[in-house]
């Protein structure tokens, strides 16, 4: 029996096309492979994109308003990540006293880096423009949350570190997307981790990729800012394109020429706006343009006038032999600078400076000193081998005086020299450095004025039972200013700190080691006194370059000074007060 031949049905069915998903099929990818490409006009706007991204350093203070913002967190949040684990946080900040603090931490950062360069190398990096922490309306956190096991998802086991590439092509689809809208960004990684996670209190596991600065540009660059600044090139894409395998027998390269409450936004911006008018070209003054201008954005009405204040005490350490001058000659320099005649005086009288003389504990004698401003200690004082320098409560009402004669003089004056005159004083500042930067007195300790080698080792010893005293006497006592003052500081050092916390309006250039120590604890009580600080100049006492490093300051003048009483500061207020004179002279372009 046969089967009947079946006719084949050569009917063809229609390709069930989905709802959702790809709609495509094999056919017609087959047909059309670049059928997924957008216009040319699309891609050619993409590639322009791509090629204009600049890490962006100066902006304006206009406010960037939250459609744009989302929309560029948006595009962030469209990065690849591995395993569509999508490990980013954004941290959107625009409080005054975080921004700050950043800036503070990557002032440090830029010159400890610098220190690590030839002399050239070091000046060419100083003089980039890394001020878009402060001046950016908006800082971005990118944050990668990892606290998720590697193994817990799908593509880390093998690379671990994948998450954090995903956080950084974030990164780079927000810059393009910022770029697209016309603003500009900076990556800024100038950090020690630690203390950025610190600041923005980041849980165990959270890690950052830096600080992105985000506002409007007040730059239109037509290439990257560190090529046209000679610190590196972009190599040919034929030196970074290799086939199937790395070329046998090839030398390492290096990198491309590879180097190693603040002013107000609006301020600062203004500022440098009227700057760039001047017929001058752009930073021809190089640190001292700076300098200029956060004089200028903080103080307008008095932004030249200028005071030396000058604040005098006695120290008990100097029983211990730490000094090659009798303690008596703190009172004899006091009288002198009273009329005119000690060397801080009479440079201030040279340059134009008012004069501040304040009486913080010149005890020899007993007597007060007729003009000068009263600010005495009323506790008991040690020698910081033996007993805590001050009372605690002299400490805070020390500052507090401080703070009340600098905010009198914010009203008058745009300029504030600080300096000191105490014999031993110089032991107190390197005490006190020891424990601010936690140092080996070794490192710190130099000859000072008139010592020799065996007073040098005299000075070791005492800070180093100071510091164990004090250790002994109070576990935690490093970690607070106030009590850091209290243990191993003296009257001065707690007067100019309440100086610089209270100068909401001036600027404050500091003179040597002594000054920059009470700069350092005024930072650490209030972080936005950065701001507000210029070094004078770099004195010649060993741990005086670690505080000024700490502090992110860069001196204006670098001669070897070390007379004390204010000198350098009134040196290098001199100095400013010549370039903000002639801000206002200079002639203005259209």
């Amino acid at each position: 029996m046969t089967t009947p031949k079946q006719d084949s049905d050569e009917r063809t069915w229609p390709r069930p096309v989905p709802l959702i998903g790809d709609a495509t099929s094999a056919q017609d990818r087959a047909s059309d492979p670049t059928g997924w490409a957008f216009s040319i006009e699309a891609r050619e706007a993409l590639y322009d994109i791509v090629d204009s991204r600049r890490d962006i350093r100066r902006f304006r203070p206009d406010a960037v308003s939250a459609e744009v913002l989302d929309r560029i967190l948006t595009a962030a949040h469209h990065g690849p990540s591995v395993g569509h684990s999508q490990p980013w946080r954004f941290l959107v900040i625009d409080e005054d006293s975080i921004r700050e603090r950043a800036a503070g931490f990557a002032d440090r950062e830029r010159l400890r880096q610098a220190e690590l360069l030839e002399p050239e190398a070091a000046r060419r990096l100083l003089d980039l423009q890394l001020e878009g922490i402060r001046e950016a309306p908006l800082g971005i956190v990118v944050c990668c949350d990892r606290r998720t096991a590697a193994t817990g998802i799908l593509g880390r086991a093998t690379f671990q570190d994948a998450d954090l590439w995903s956080c950084a092509c974030a990164i780079e689809n927000m810059w393009l997307a910022a770029r697209s809208e016309g603003l500009g960004m900076g990556w800024v990684t100038l950090f020690q981790p630690a203390d950025l996670a610190a600041l923005l209190n980041l849980p165990d596991g959270v890690e950052t990729l830096g600080w992105l600065c985000i506002g409007w540009p007040d730059e239109r660059p037509p290439e990257p800012g560190l090529v046209r600044a000679g610190w590196s090139h972009r190599l040919p894409l034929t030196d970074v394109v290799y086939e199937n395998t790395w070329p046998q027998g090839e030398a390492e390269t290096a990198a491309p020429n590879s180097l190693l409450r603040a002013p107000n936004q609006a301020a600062v911006v203004s500022v440098r706006d009227d700057s760039d008018r001047l017929l001058t070209t752009p930073g021809s003054l190089g640190g001292l343009d700076r300098a200029v201008d956060r004089s200028a954005a903080l103080n307008h009405s008095h932004p030249s006038r200028a005071v030396l204040v000058m604040a005098a005490s006695d120290h008990p350490v100097t029983r211990h032999g730490v000094s090659a001058y009798s303690a008596s000659v703190t009172r004899e320099v006091v009288e002198a600078s009273l009329v005119g005649k000690s060397v801080g005086s009479s440079l201030a009288k040279a340059a134009g400076l008012d004069v501040i003389v304040v009486d913080a504990g010149v005890e020899m004698a007993g007597a007060l000193l007729p003009g000068a401003r009263i600010a005495r200690p009323t506790g008991s004082r040690g020698d910081l081998v033996e007993s805590p320098a001050m009372e605690s409560f002299d400490v805070e009402a020390l500052i507090e005086a401080g703070r009340v004669l600098a905010t009198e003089l914010s009203a008058d004056y745009g300029l504030i020299a600080i300096g000191e005159v105490g014999i031993g004083n110089t032991t107190v500042a390197s005490a006190m450095t020891c424990a601010l930067l936690q140092l080996d007195p070794q490192d710190v300790v130099g000859l000072g004025s008139g010592s020799d080698s065996a007073m040098v080792d005299r000075k070791v010893q005492v800070i180093r039972s100071a510091l164990a005293r004090a250790g002994t006497t109070n576990s935690n006592y490093l970690s607070d200013p106030f009590a850091i003052l209290a243990e191993l500081g003296g009257p001065e050092f707690a007067f100019l700190t309440g100086i610089i916390l209270g100068a909401n309006r001036s600027t404050i250039i500091l003179d040597g080691m002594a000054t920059t120590v009470a700069a350092l604890l005024a930072v650490r009580l209030e972080p936005a006194c950065q701001s507000k600080l210029i070094a004078g100049q770099r004195s010649r006492e060993r741990g005086h370059s670690a505080l000024l490093t700490e502090l992110g300051l860069e001196p204006l003048l670098d001669v070897r000074i070390r007379s004390g009483e204010g000198g350098g500061a009134v040196l290098a207020t001199s100095l400013l007060k010549s370039a903000l004179q002639a801000r206002s002279s200079i002639a203005r372009v259209e």
